[in-house]
């Protein structure tokens, strides 16, 4: 990048002493250049300042990298494929679907009602609580069960399973990268 003088970003013989790799914007000079304030100017970014083909220290060579992804991308699938992750998807999947279908269709039947059937709605059940504050409330509460009903199935029915995954996961790729994680 050029900064707005025309000059490359980062250290240079024009550089005062003390701003190493921070150059100083010019002055205003007698063509009426005048130079600005910029904060964002001597920001550090990745590659700014650095010979072109500088690898910096600790960078890993972009074929060993790959070669590491795509035995962890392996690994994955592997795991994706495997009878234990396909039980944990399929019992989350036989919990959510009909959660899911069933507080749709009630949401669903709450508006129809309410915007169909205002007399309805409107119809006092104790003093100044109608049908349409009950079923506002039963909204609320609904909400609150089927959040306490999914975590409940989660923590019974997959999270073990789930873990167990996870490490095994973890173990194997573990192994592919030469014990660092």
């Amino acid at each position: 990048m050029q900064s707005s003088n025309g000059r490359p970003r980062g250290g240079g013989p024009d550089t005062p002493a003390g701003h190493q790799g921070h150059p100083v914007p010019p002055a205003v000079g007698a063509a009426g250049d005048v130079g600005y304030d910029d904060p964002w100017y001597d920001a550090l970014a990745s590659g700014w300042g650095e010979a072109p083909g500088h690898v910096p220290a600790g960078t890993v060579p972009a074929a060993r990298q790959e070669s590491e992804e795509k035995a962890a991308a392996d690994i994955y699938l592997q795991v994706q494929r495997s009878q234990a992750f396909q039980e944990v998807r399929s019992s989350y999947r036989r919990f959510v679907v009909p959660a899911v279908a069933g507080f749709l269709a009630w949401y669903l039947a709450y508006m129809i009602a309410a915007t169909t059937a205002p007399g309805l709605m409107a119809h006092p059940v104790a003093g100044a609580v109608n049908v349409a504050m009950l079923a506002g409330l039963g909204q609320f509460l609904s909400t609150f069960l089927l959040t306490w009903a999914y975590a409940r199935n989660a923590r019974l029915r997959r999270d073990r399973a789930a873990l167990e995954l996870r490490w095994d996961t973890q173990e194997l790729t573990r192994g592919v990268r030469g014990g660092a994680v």
